[in-house]
Order: C-alpha cells, then sequence, then structure tokens
C-alpha cells in the first residue's frame, strides 16, 4: 500500500487521530464534564485563533465566493427534497438539515488543511463563514412556519413569525465560529498584519486545533448511543455523505466549477453531520434520538465516501 498517496496521507492522520480519541472514550479516561469542558476549549479558543489568525491576511478581493453560492443552491435544493420526503412536518425540518448540514470546523479543517493546504482551508473558511448563517436560518424558518400551523391547527393562537427569524439571524451572525472569520477579515482590510507577538501564539493554538478536535470527535463517538436508531441514521447518513456530495460534483461541474474549488466544495458535501444538527434537534425536541445516532453513522460512512471522493475528483476532466 503506497502510503504516499494524497488520499491516504490526508485521511490516515484524520482517522488515526479519530481513533485514538474512540479508544480513549471507550475506556473513559475522560469524565463527562472533561468532555465538555473540551469542547469549550476546542470551539472558543482554539478555532477562534486558527480562523482569526487565517483570515487576517486574506483580502476580500483575493475571494471568490462563486463557488460558496453553488454550494448553498445544491444544499437548499436538497433540504427541501428531504422535507418532502420526510413528510413535510417539524420532524422533518429537523432530519432535512441533517441530511445537508456538514462538520465543516472539526473534520473538514483539518482534512481540508491536509489534502489542500492554506489556499483550500481560505476557501472552507469562506464557506463555514456562512454555512451556519445560511442553513440554521433557513431551517429555522422552516421549522418555526411548521411549528407555527401545527400550534395554530392545535390551539387556534398564533406565533410571532418575524421576532423568531430576528433571533435566528442574530444568534448565526453571533455564533462562535463565523465570527473570528468575519472580525479576521475586517482586519485584514487594514493591511496592518500581526505582530510576531501576536502572531506566534495564535499560530501555536491554531495548530493544536485539528489534532485536538479529531479526538474529541473520536471520545463522542464513543460515548454516542447508536442502537435502535440504526435505521433511521443509517438513511440520514447515506444522504449525506453520499447523496450530498454527488449533487455538488454534478451541479458544480455543470455550473463550471473545476480544480480546487470543485474539490473543497465536494469534499465539504461529504462530511458527516454538524454538532449543531444535534443541537438544533435538542432545542425544538424533534428526533434528538436519531440525529445523535446519525452523527456517529455519518462519521463513519463518510471515511468512505471522502476516500472515494478524492480519489475520483482529479479523474473529471477539465
Amino acid at each position: 500500500m503506497n502510503f504516499e498517496h494524497p488520499v491516504l496521507s490526508s485521511l490516515l492522520p484524520v482517522v488515526f487521530l479519530i481513533s485514538i480519541g474512540f479508544v480513549a472514550g471507550r475506556a473513559k479516561l475522560l469524565r463527562q464534564e472533561a468532555v465538555r469542558d473540551l469542547t469549550n476549549l476546542v470551539f472558543l479558543v482554539l478555532a477562534q485563533a486558527l480562523l482569526f489568525r487565517t483570515m487576517s491576511s486574506v483580502h476580500l478581493e483575493s475571494l471568490d465566493l462563486r463557488p460558496v453560492f453553488q454550494y448553498f443552491v445544491v444544499a437548499g435544493a436538497l433540504f427541501f427534497i428531504m422535507l418532502m420526503m420526510y413528510g413535510r412536518d417539524s420532524r422533518a425540518s429537523v432530519l432535512a438539515l441533517a441530511s445537508i448540514f456538514s462538520n465543516t470546523l472539526m473534520i473538514g479543517v483539518p482534512l481540508i488543511g491536509l489534502a489542500y493546504g492554506e489556499p483550500g482551508q481560505v476557501l472552507l473558511f469562506t464557506l463555514i463563514s456562512l454555512h451556519a448563517l445560511v442553513l440554521l436560518t433557513m431551517a429555522t424558518v422552516v421549522l418555526e412556519m411548521q411549528m407555527a400551523y401545527e400550534h395554530a391547527a392545535e390551539h387556534g393562537e398564533s406565533r410571532h413569525m418575524l421576532k423568531t427569524v430576528g433571533m435566528a439571524i442574530k444568534n448565526a451572525v453571533l455564533h462562535p465560529v463565523p465570527l473570528p472569520i468575519l472580525i479576521g477579515l475586517i482586519y485584514a482590510q487594514t493591511g496592518m498584519g500581526l505582530h510576531p507577538v501576536v502572531d506566534k501564539p495564535l499560530q501555536l493554538l491554531g495548530a493544536s486545533f485539528g489534532p485536538v478536535a479529531l479526538v474529541l470527535v473520536g471520545i463522542t463517538l464513543a460515548q454516542t448511543p447508536v442502537g435502535e436508531n440504526f435505521k433511521g441514521a443509517l438513511k440520514i447518513s447515506v444522504v449525506k455523505t453520499f447523496v450530498h456530495p454527488m449533487l455538488m460534483a454534478a451541479a458544480g461541474y455543470a455550473m463550471g466549477m473545476r480544480g480546487l474549488h470543485l474539490a473543497v466544495m465536494v469534499v465539504a458535501a461529504a462530511l458527516p453531520i454538524g454538532a449543531n444538527v444535534f443541537l438544533f434537534s435538542q432545542r425544538y425536541q424533534k428526533e434528538e434520538d436519531v440525529v445523535t445516532a446519525a452523527v456517529a453513522v455519518s462519521t463513519a460512512l463518510a471515511l468512505v465516501s471522502i476516500t472515494l471522493i478524492m480519489a475520483l475528483l482529479p479523474m473529471l476532466p477539465a
């Protein structure tokens, strides 16, 4: 086996680190409280440093938003297709969101960094800056409309939709993931750069994000029950890790996307379900058990789908 192959050299470190976390989780080396604290460290310290530092040297004129726009067109279309298939009720909105919402941060960032370097990461960060804002707001609006309809049908009362939508947009913008990206971009436009005294600590913190985040993914998987929810979780996971990237590849190629842009967007679509979907399901108390199981199952399936995608993408004609 050629371990120097680009696909293997990118994926094997990811698999290895997740496996270490899984073993640690099974061995109960970390208490549940420690896992929560580690999650806070990853999201609120390490991710902030990586996202801000990378985007603080990127100028707006160098960003290409077309691949990101095309990504959201495909994701939005798949969301509404799955919404119809799952029954067009409030429960269906959560399952449809799980079919399109990727773990772009904890798995996507280290994977894209290993496979495509900083140019790939900049493109992914551009997607991440809008990912939660666009997809969570879309799902919230649809779900709130469905719940308002269901509530009105049951009680004859109405909800304040505009207030709910406004809160969804506010929460998405002030989320700890897109915020440092936006602040970093704004800072980059000043042209001041980062002083080495600031830049070096941010570099060290950012470098530790990938391995710590992937070990944390493994620990979380070890503590996630699948059991009786496996069938429903598998259905969602197949759509997320195989159907979503296939649609992205076909639509992106048809719309003229090539090279790095196509590769990053398709790999992003193939990533497993992001943790925000679990939080979303908990918030609305809809399909929590199935979504939790789907996060675990989709992570396992994504190792297969991403391997195939990264191997096949270079074979597409230019």
